[in-house]
């Protein structure tokens, strides 16, 4: 299963998703994050934890399709769930490898 290797090649995949996603933003960083796996300013700045570069893909991209999708639609409810299958397939399966992660 292929990682992340640097955050560049990280960056152009949260590009490429905001794109598909049409999702607005104006910069994305990636750095060290105690508490959170991603977050995404009133500002439009997107923020990663640099431990997804060391992930799976299937994870990070998880996390980047969350947090873009969020964006939109502010809750984990129905829509927000169909959006994510639509692009993920079973998203279920990479946030239960998140999860064990995160322990």
């Amino acid at each position: 299963m292929s990682k992340s290797n640097s955050k560049e090649e990280f960056k152009a995949r949260v590009r490429e998703w905001a794109v598909k996603l049409d999702t607005p933003y104006r910069a994305i960083s990636v750095r060290p994050m105690k508490n959170k796996w991603a977050s995404y300013s009133q500002k439009g700045s997107l923020t990663f934890n640099i431990e997804l570069l060391t992930m799976n893909r299937k994870v990070s991209d998880y996390v980047i399709v969350h947090e873009l999708l969020h964006v939109r639609v502010p809750n984990h409810g129905k829509l927000w769930r169909s959006l994510m299958r639509a692009h993920l397939g079973d998203y279920e399966r990479s946030e239960k490898l998140l999860k064990e992660n995160d322990t």
